[in-house]
């Protein structure tokens, strides 16, 4: 039977994050995909103005209607909650629909800088989300807070072992930890289920943003179709490799994001 998702996550208007990433990557492995809008902008907050509708209000009613017409998923998939009203609506989703998997990118800053949005309050919910998560993927910043440690941007292997070690302790037996960068490349953490790897890839110049969402869906995707979490990251590493190379050859501007149209095939390929 095809697989279900319920992808949790805002709606940008234009530029390559979020829930414009997330179904066409996740459409493209077979996988059939419903949506729940956190947010919903103009285009993605990267640029210089945008506008925003929080969907808060509406979520509740949203949300109830699936329930009425008892539909049901194979895992549920989280990305950018923009309030601790949001996240206390997807725990009590998480209890009415009993999702087999349950993935959680805890989006709440990045390169040791927390999103203006998220409060204290805020930060203390998403540990209790990351709580009922089958697999979480933060990046480097979003695991010192998930873990209470003071970011520094050289923490050694031992550190990040140690980090995701804690974390399982409370839910999630399953961790990628993104954006590990060294001067020439970039890594991610594994920790499944006690056993841990770091792997490196080439550092593609520039950096783009709604990379993170590539790679969190894509994560979502092979855990829906079992695939070991050591080749899960490996597969999404290589394919976002692919998709900034495309996105350098073709001038792409950096706020339009990541250039993965071209290489949807792939995932067809694979999934196959």
């Amino acid at each position: 039977m095809q697989k279900k998702i319920a992808i949790i996550n805002d709606i940008s208007g234009f530029g390559r994050c979020s829930v414009t990433v997330a179904l066409p990557i996740l459409s493209a492995m077979g996988i059939s995909c419903g949506v729940v809008p956190t947010a919903i902008l103009s285009n993605h907050t990267e640029y210089p103005d945008y506008s925003m509708l929080d969907f808060t209000p509406y979520m509740e009613d949203y949300i109830s209607k699936w329930k009425q017409l008892e539909l049901q998923f194979d895992a549920i998939y989280t990305g950018f909650l923009g309030s601790a009203k949001q996240i206390a609506i997807i725990k009590q989703m998480l209890s009415d629909f009993h999702f087999p998997h349950v993935i959680v990118d805890p989006v709440m800053g990045d390169h040791g800088i927390i999103y203006d949005s998220y409060t204290k309050e805020m930060c203390a919910q998403m540990k209790e989300l990351v709580r009922h998560a089958t697999i979480i993927t933060p990046n480097v910043t979003e695991l010192c807070v998930l873990t209470d440690h003071t970011y520094c941007d050289n923490l050694t292997d031992i550190q990040i072992q140690n980090m995701c070690t804690q974390i399982a302790k409370t839910g999630p037996k399953q961790i990628v930890v993104t954006g590990i960068e060294t001067e020439d490349k970039i890594g991610n953490a594994i920790y499944d289920d006690g056993d841990f790897e770091i792997q490196y890839t080439k550092k593609i110049l520039p950096l783009r943003p709604g990379t993170g969402d590539v790679f969190a869906s894509m994560i979502a995707g092979y855990s829906l179709h079992n695939t070991n979490l050591s080749q899960a990251t490996k597969k999404a590493s290589r394919f976002i490799a692919t998709c900034l190379e495309t996105s350098k050859e073709f001038n792409i501007p950096i706020n339009d994001g990541v250039c993965f149209e071209e290489h949807l095939s792939l995932l067809f390929q694979k999934n196959k």
